[in-house]
């Protein structure tokens, strides 16, 4: 059966096509999250996007809906005759607000010869080998990168455009055996709340995959305790001509803060299961200043520590400066979610065994960030990651070969054949 599906499923070059266009249509639609908003979803335009889910799915005869808060949910019911457990399979429609996400304009390089890439929107931009060698993977395939004036979106937009092109097979393909089938979408993952107001028991899946990882075979099911930490420095500005022995420079006590912080761990002199500190952004004049930072660590008692020593530099530059100078203002975000998934493992293993069916090594790895799954898991729904096949995340340099997001389309039909079994 594994052979008949994997060759019913194998009409590459139309497949391929269709989860372009699917994704070219998805990234064209600014669905940027507001980290600054308190409202749910945090921008009204990430609705766009939701909406145009909600009608695509619709159309293709599945039953789906959109609530107040921007949560799409569809099922498509078992057509198996027997007991298969309910499987979810999550995307989350926002980008994120590290790099623009409005009027992207990607560029398509079919058969890559593996040099470097122009990103003609901005002159001697390029996507270059000696930058990011794993480029080199992909000789031969079809890159989709930015033009380097924006991200392109494959976080989620590829999970997404993988995940509809699941369903559009199942749809057209009524002789495909499956238990009943449940899809998410979501907004504001990449600030954190993406399923906030998540109904896990409407949603209805006893098991659920994000598609939210990046190269192809990629498979976590740990990530990193995560916190995001608010630095407010209250200075006093007085005139420079008489500033001696008064003024209080907001800029340079919150860099003297930041100095305060072990330079070894920042995310860039950190891999693996290491956690840092990351500045992500900061503004200020003499008067006020403001640091924001995320924390992570994958060990629970590190990440508590790293919290802890926050508040002990937030400590000593009030104790320097005096009492008020710093105000830190410090939120929990999401935990590992492994304790909550290492106890249904076998579905771990039905995402390794439905990669090798089509050739695919996975490759078990923490995620060195955080996915919808783990705020998930902790709900009592256990949610691995799964690739969706995109690389350098959040920034002008990403892109995605359109390989991995077919092949990524069809690892989700073989875990569902898989519980069908």
């Amino acid at each position: 059966m594994n052979t008949r599906i994997t060759t019913e499923i194998n009409n590459k070059h139309n497949d391929m096509e269709k989860i372009l266009d699917r994704f070219l249509r998805y990234v064209a639609v600014d669905t940027q999250s507001d980290p600054e908003s308190d409202s749910q979803p945090s921008a009204a335009k990430e609705l766009n996007l939701l909406k145009m889910l909600r009608d695509e799915l619709v159309a293709m005869g599945v039953e789906a809906t959109l609530d107040e808060y921007g949560y799409v949910m569809a099922k498509i019911p078992s057509n198996c005759g027997k007991d298969v457990p309910a499987i979810g399979f999550i995307a989350h429609a926002d980008t994120a607000p590290d790099a623009s996400g409005a009027d992207i304009k990607p560029q398509i390089i079919e058969n890559y010869d593996g040099g470097e890439i122009p990103l003609k929107g901005v002159p001697g931009l390029s996507l270059k080998p000696s930058e990011f060698p794993e480029l080199d993977i992909y000789k031969g395939q079809t890159l989709i990168t930015t033009d380097g004036t924006t991200l392109l979106g494959a976080d989620d937009k590829a999970g997404i455009a993988e995940i509809m092109n699941a369903v559009q097979y199942i749809v057209e393909h009524p002789e495909f055996k499956h238990g009943d089938i449940c899809i998410g979408f979501t907004p504001d993952e990449e600030i954190g709340r993406g399923v906030v107001k998540f109904d896990v028991q409407k949603f209805g899946a006893k098991y659920a995959y994000t598609l939210d990882g990046g190269r192809l075979g990629e498979l976590e099911y740990e990530n990193f305790n995560a916190a995001g930490a608010t630095i407010r420095i209250q200075g006093r500005n007085v005139h420079p001509g008489t500033a001696k022995g008064k003024m209080k420079n907001a800029i340079l006590i919150g860099m003297e803060l930041n100095s305060l912080l072990p330079v070894d761990q920042r995310p860039e002199y950190t891999e693996g299961y290491e956690g840092f500190f990351h500045l992500i952004s900061f503004k200020g004049e003499v008067e006020t200043a403001t640091f924001s930072y995320i924390i992570r660590d994958h060990d629970m008692a590190l990440y508590e520590q790293k919290k802890a020593y926050m508040q002990r530099c937030v400590d000593f530059i009030n104790a320097k400066y005096g009492e008020g100078t710093a105000l830190l203002d410090m939120k929990h975000q999401y935990y590992n979610m492994r304790k909550e998934v290492e106890p249904h493992y076998h579905i771990v293993e039905k995402a390794m065994k439905a990669m090798e069916m089509e050739g695919i090594a996975p490759r078990i790895q923490p995620i060195r960030g955080g996915t919808d799954g783990a705020n998930l898991s902790f709900m009592g729904l256990p949610c691995p990651n799964i690739f969706a096949g995109g690389h350098n995340f959040h920034g002008k340099m990403e892109y995605v070969p359109l390989e991995s997001m077919e092949k990524a389309s069809k690892v989700i039909l073989n875990i569902i054949q898989l519980f069908a079994e």
